[in-house]
């Protein structure tokens, strides 16, 4: 890995100019002593970087030392930079390679892209950590390790074990034959088949995983967006579901449909509200789901739920009252 880190060494002198040893630590996520060794290294290699003395000193190279990608228009350079902004690489454990990725293309761009895409990516945000009511998007945590063996497992075309702690079980290895990877809304998932049953797994409920050398069984090719929605589909259609009509005031149906799993029908009313039949995954996440919305939803039917929604009002108005 050190041959990498002297490439991201180098391309970070290209981009900056000078910069110093504690700057390029930083960057490169080592010590300043690293950092000092590898300059030694590169400058044995014949690499023309030199150390300049004194308060805003540092190390630059000699103007002129790059190499130019060519064939990459202004759309296609501001694509790549665009795609580059994106969390999902995160999900997967490769946040640092989409980094230095991102730095080589930046290098390698023809002088005339180069300073025009890399100012138009900047007017371009995709994705931000929070939303306009400043409620954080949070991405879930996978150890490096764990997602770099599930990573090395799909892409090989080799059986996994895996240390899976499903939701109100124990964890429990179990054997996979990996499919692919996809991620929805910065969360992981391992799409794979045990038994030749279709199986997805949450990357961060995986607490440990293990390459195997005997080949999955899978097909040579797969659809990896047509299994996503078929699967999709097989969750929101399953299990203990639940169909709920509400009674919604416009303005929070957005929300509502971000929580529930399924809007099968819409209609407004003559004051403007709107009157839709949505599917929840079970009893307690339509009760929470409609709590959240307070008085702008009303729970129409079933029976069950309004008289569940009042009970819990009732108890809250007990708790403060005088």
């Amino acid at each position: 890995m050190r041959a990498d880190r002297l490439v991201s060494l180098v391309l970070l002198l290209r981009q900056h100019g000078r910069m110093s040893a504690t700057a390029l630590a930083r960057e490169l996520e080592v010590s300043t002593r690293t950092v000092l060794r590898d300059i030694e290294a590169l400058s044995a290699a014949g690499v023309p970087v030199y150390a300049e003395r004194g308060r805003h000193g540092g190390f630059a190279l000699l103007p002129g030392f790059r190499t130019e990608l060519t064939g990459l228009n202004h759309d296609e350079a501001l694509a790549l930079l665009i795609a580059g902004s994106r969390r999902g690489a995160q999900a997967f454990g490769l946040g640092s390679a989409l980094a230095s990725a991102m730095l080589k293309v930046v290098d390698a761009l023809p002088e005339s892209y180069r300073n025009t895409a890399a100012g138009a990516a900047e007017r371009l945000l995709i994705d931000p950590e929070t939303d306009l009511l400043s409620r954080r998007q949070v991405a879930e945590e996978v150890p490096d390790a764990t997602v770099a063996e599930v990573r090395r497992a799909v892409f090989a075309g080799h059986k996994l074990r895996i240390h899976y702690a499903a939701v109100g079980q124990s964890p429990e290895w179990r054997t996979v034959d990996p499919i692919g990877l996809v991620t929805v809304r910065d969360q992981g998932y391992l799409l794979a088949t045990r038994s030749g049953a279709d199986r997805t797994y949450r990357l961060s409920r995986i607490l440990a995983a293990e390459e195997l050398d005997e080949p999955a069984q899978r097909p040579d090719r797969v659809d990896l967006d047509r299994a996503w929605q078929e699967r999709s589909t097989r969750f929101r259609t399953g299990g203990d579901q639940v169909t709920v009509l509400v009674r919604l005031h416009p303005a929070r149906r957005e929300e509502l449909a971000g929580t529930a799993l399924a809007v099968h029908s819409e209609e407004t009313d003559a004051d403007g509200w709107l009157r839709l039949e949505v599917s929840f995954q079970d009893s307690r996440h339509a009760e929470w789901a409609l709590w959240q919305l307070a008085t702008s939803a009303e729970a129409l039917a079933p029976q069950w739920l309004r008289t569940s929604l009042r009970d819990r009002a009732a108890a809250i108005a007990t708790c403060y009252g005088v």
